[in-house]
C-alpha cells in the first residue's frame, strides 16, 4: 500500500515538472503586466480580520495605481465535494485562470473528513515552493537590528502530506513523503532565487542524523543541485541547531532551503526575530509563474470589527506580488510608504505599540505614496 501511494505521488510530481518545462519550452509562461496594462489577480479576502485588511490593500493599491483588477473568491460554506474542502472548484479555478493571486488568513473550521484550506490551495494548485522573506525594519525595535534572511520551504510533501491512519486502536501512523523530483525542484527554487537577488548562501537545513533515508534524500538532492552554482557558498545544518542559531546570530544566515515541516517551523521563528507574523509577507510560487501571495498570521476573531487590525502583513505580500508581476515602480512606492509609516511613529496599531486603527494606518500609508 505504501509503495502504491509513494509511486502515485511521484508519477504526480513527474507529470507536473514534464509539463511544466514543454510549457515553459514552448513560450506558453504567462506574460506579465507593464504598468499602462491593468492585470486581473484573484483575491482572497479571507476568514476574521481578513475582509478589513483586505479592504485597506485595495484602497492603498487604488491610491497607488497599481494596475490591478481584483476576482474577489470566497471560500464555501460546506464541504466541495471535488476538492474535499471548503475551497471550491471556483476558487482554484480562478487562480488557475489569472496565474496571480493574494490571500487573507483562513481558518479551516473544525470538523472530520475535509481537508485544510491552506494545505487544500498549495496541493491543488503545485505551489511547491513557500517563499518568507525576514528583513528588520527601520524605526520597529525589536532584538536584533539586522536580520535580512529568506526562508523557501518544500510546501507540497513531507509530514504534510496528509497520509495519517490508525494502525490498531491507539496506535496511529503519520508518512513522511519525500521524493527526488520535490526537492530537487524547490532545491532549483532557492539557488536560483540566490542567483537573482543577490544573495551569497544556501543553508539546507535537516535532520538527516535520524531520518536519514527521507532528509537523507533531500540532501543528496540539495548537494547535486549546489554543484551547479559554485558561486553560491553552500552549507547544512540540523534543524533543531538551527533554531538555537536563529535567535543567538541570525546574520549568519542567508537563504534557507528546507523540508515542509521545518520550513512552517522555522519560517515562524524567523518572523518572530522581526516583529512577528503581523509584518512578515509570505508567497507560494509554482510552476509557469503561478503564484498566491498570502498573510500568514492568524484570523483575529477578537479584532472583528473594531478598525484594530494591522494590514502589513497582507501589504507586503501584495508588494511581493507586484514584483513577481514585475511592477517594481508601484512595488516599491508601496513599500517605502508602509515604511515610513512605521519609521515615523506616528500612527501605528496598537500590535505595533501604537492607538491608531485600520483606516488611520491606511490614511497615513496613502500619504506617504510618491
Amino acid at each position: 500500500m505504501r509503495q502504491g501511494v509513494a509511486s502515485a505521488l511521484l508519477r504526480g510530481l513527474q507529470a507536473t515538472r514534464a509539463s511544466s518545462s514543454l510549457a515553459e519550452s514552448s513560450n506558453l509562461v504567462r506574460a506579465y503586466s507593464s504598468a499602462n496594462t491593468p492585470l486581473t489577480a484573484t483575491l482572497f479576502p479571507g476568514d476574521g480580520i481578513g475582509p478589513e485588511i483586505a479592504e485597506a490593500v485595495q484602497t492603498i493599491f487604488k491610491a497607488a495605481e497599481a494596475p490591478i483588477v481584483w476576482d474577489e473568491q470566497h471560500i464555501g460554506k460546506e464541504v466541495d465535494p471535488r476538492t474535499n474542502s471548503f475551497i471550491t472548484r471556483e476558487n482554484l479555478d480562478s487562480v488557475l485562470k489569472h496565474r496571480i493571486g493574494l490571500k487573507g488568513p483562513m481558518t479551516t473550521p473544525i470538523g472530520k473528513g475535509f481537508r485544510s484550506l491552506n494545505l487544500t490551495l498549495r496541493k491543488e494548485l503545485q505551489l511547491y515552493a513557500n517563499v518568507r522573506p525576514c528583513v528588520s525594519i527601520p524605526g520597529y525595535k525589536t532584538r536584533y537590528d539586522d536580520v535580512d534572511l529568506v526562508t523557501i520551504r518544500e510546501n507540497t510533501e513531507g509530514e504534510y502530506s496528509g497520509l495519517e491512519h490508525e494502525v490498531v486502536p491507539g496506535v496511529v501512523e503519520s508518512l513522511k513523503i519525500i521524493t527526488h523530483v520535490a526537492s530537487t525542484r524547490v532545491a532549483e527554487f532557492a539557488f536560483d532565487y540566490a542567483q537573482k537577488n543577490n544573495r551569497r548562501k544556501v543553508t539546507a537545513v535537516h535532520k538527516a542524523n535520524i531520518m536519514k533515508l527521507t532528509d537523507g534524500a533531500f540532501l543528496r538532492c540539495v548537494r547535486a543541485v549546489a554543484e551547479r552554482y559554485p558561486d553560491i557558498k553552500y552549507d547544512e545544518m540540523i534543524v533543531d541547531n538551527t533554531c538555537m542559531q536563529l535567535v543567538t546570530r541570525p546574520t549568519q544566515f542567508d537563504v534557507m532551503v528546507m523540508p515542509n515541516l521545518y520550513g512552517d517551523i522555522c519560517s515562524d521563528l524567523c518572523a518572530g526575530l522581526i516583529g512577528g507574523l503581523g509584518l512578515t509577507p509570505s508567497g507560494n510560487i509554482g510552476a509557469n509563474g503561478l503564484a498566491l501571495m498570502e498573510a500568514v498570521h492568524g484570523t483575529a476573531p477578537d479584532l472583528v470589527g473594531k478598525d484594530a487590525a494591522n494590514p502589513t502583513a497582507l501589504l507586503l505580500s501584495g508588494v511581493m506580488m507586484l514584483r513577481h508581476l514585475r511592477l517594481t515602480d508601484v512595488a516599491g512606492n508601496i513599500e517605502q510608504a508602509v515604511l515610513a509609516t512605521i519609521a515615523e511613529g506616528q500612527y501605528l496599531t496598537r500590535d505595533l505599540g501604537g492607538k491608531s486603527g485600520t483606516k488611520d494606518f491606511t490614511k497615513a500609508i496613502i500619504g506617504h505614496l510618491k
